[in-house]
């Protein structure tokens, strides 16, 4: 089954053909660590590690080497720490840190690599060295500028000529610059701003320059995948290649690009109730927060629930949706455990180890996720497939099918690790939010429930439930009986 991938460049679905099957490269540019990631930051990396995944799956686990960068020079985290009287590097590692553990929330697998631009300053000085040197840069006042007119190729990522991408940048107009559009490389730093040697003086590079330099360090050029978000189509990838490419002395080749990235993808922009987020609307998002008040699955969920290079609308409704999907996903597998459990085997049953199962048959099930997924990560796609299976896992369970129940069940969870959901166990999903006191209290209520129902006392059962809202709990009737778990 061929993967096919839409190319930002070509404006087109292609077969995706790495450089080496043996050592497929991907670069997603990742957070500038000043505060916390907002809800439209974790789209990217959510997106990009169901790829990931599904690269691994497919050329080995150890043929893919995935870098997603950390920007830890800016002026936002210069202005933070000036605010705060903090080194920077204290902004940096706090923020880092917290980014790492929104992403672990979310299930979301760790880079192979994880470069920052603190670390690679000399591979970016050499870079800026190597462009000017092949005529595509000046220096001029501390300044060191990219020459756009050089690279005659400048705009195909965007597909806009030089004039549309004047107007609608926040070009800065400076004297030292040949063009108005050049921009820069390497530039001087303020006082009190970290500052690192260069033959240009003492400064800092500018954003672009960074990701081309890291992603030739660390990857080497030309890499199979490039992704980020859609805005960073103009002007942050757009210079990438520009960079990438005349650092080389390719500016003048037929197809210079492929030069530096083979693949280019990119997700769509994230709304938060049908407006773009925005501080002065007060809509911003923070993933910090959310994940502190709902499972970090109901995120991920939610945000592959669109087709990642579709516009996401974020609301309570998706939320909600969200959370009632998978709890349907949890609640067949929960069943499905208490319902093996009670049918007598030769062997015991190791639920924990069917999560690396080896069924044909299951293997061929969870297929179907395959096939979407292989179609530009079509996401909904491979949910609603993972829904359909969790239905044929209703249907064994009810059928009273030991044998079925439980390939489906193997099914459900090879399917959700292509998602990369369903990591918890079906009980601690339904009841992780509880105390061991808490737990006992719900199930001794549960159990009070079913007799009550089974003597047709409805109003000690309906004062039992009232009990169990009151406690933050959802209960959730099914053919096995019933399941619980907290309010989110």
């Amino acid at each position: 089954m061929t993967l096919f991938l839409y190319d930002t460049l070509r404006r087109e679905k292609r077969a995706f053909e790495p450089r080496d099957p043996k050592r497929v490269t991907l670069y997603v540019c990742g957070p500038t660590v000043y505060d916390y990631a907002h809800i439209g930051n974790a789209r990217p990396p959510v997106v990009f590690d169901v790829l990931v995944r599904l690269l691994r799956r497919t050329y080995g686990a150890n043929a893919v080497t995935y870098a997603r960068n950390v920007t830890d020079v800016d002026d936002k985290i210069n202005a933070k720490a000036a605010k705060e009287g903090v080194p920077i590097g204290e902004i940096t590692a706090r923020y880092e840190a917290a980014y790492l553990a929104d992403m672990a929330a979310l299930n979301v697998t760790p880079p192979d690599i994880a470069p920052h631009v603190t670390d690679h300053m000399d591979a970016i000085v050499r870079q800026i060295g190597a462009i000017i040197e092949a005529g595509s840069a000046y220096a001029a006042e501390g300044h060191v500028l990219f020459d756009v007119s050089s690279y005659p190729s400048y705009g195909a990522l965007s597909g806009r000529n030089l004039d549309d991408m004047i107007a609608g940048a926040r070009v800065e107009v400076a004297p030292y610059k040949k063009n108005p559009h050049d921009f820069v490389l390497w530039k001087p730093s303020k006082e009190n701003e970290p500052a690192w040697p260069s033959p240009w003086g003492e400064g800092r590079p500018g954003w672009h320059i960074e990701c081309s330099a890291m992603i030739e360090q660390v990857l080497g050029l030309p890499i199979d995948i490039h992704g980020g978000g859609i805005d960073l189509v103009f002007p942050h990838h757009e210079n990438e290649i520009a960079q990438g490419v005349c650092a080389h002395g390719h500016a003048q080749a037929d197809q210079a690009h492929d030069e530096y990235a083979r693949y280019w993808m990119h997700n769509g922009f994230l709304t938060v109730d049908a407006e773009k987020m925005s501080k002065s609307i007060g809509n911003v998002l923070l993933l910090h927060d959310l994940v502190q008040h709902m499972p970090g699955e109901v995120v991920r969920w939610a945000l592959l629930s669109a087709h990642y290079r579709q516009p996401l609308d974020w609301n309570q409704s998706l939320l909600d949706q969200s959370r009632k999907n998978l709890d349907t996903i949890y609640g067949a597998l929960h069943d499905a455990e208490r319902f093996v459990r009670a049918v007598e085997y030769a062997e015991p049953r190791d639920f924990a180890q069917m999560r690396n199962g080896t069924s044909t048959i299951a293997g061929a099930w969870a297929g179907e996720i395959e096939r979407h997924l292989k179609n530009d990560l079509n996401t909904p796609a491979a949910q609603s497939a993972l829904l359909q299976l969790s239905s044929k896992l209703r249907s064994a369970i009810n059928s009273k099918d030991d044998a079925l129940a439980l390939t489906a069940y193997e099914a459900v969870l090879k399917a959700g690790d292509a998602l990369g959901v369903l990591a918890s166990e079906a009980n601690h999903w339904f009841s992780g939010g509880a105390d061991d006191a808490l737990k006992a209290e719900v199930e001794a209520l549960l159990a009070e429930r079913v007799q009550a129902r089974a003597d047709k006392n409805w109003a000690e059962a309906d004062r039992i439930r009232d009990r169990l809202t009151a406690l933050n709990v959802v209960v959730m009737d099914g053919p096995t009986g019933a399941t619980w778990r907290m309010k989110d």
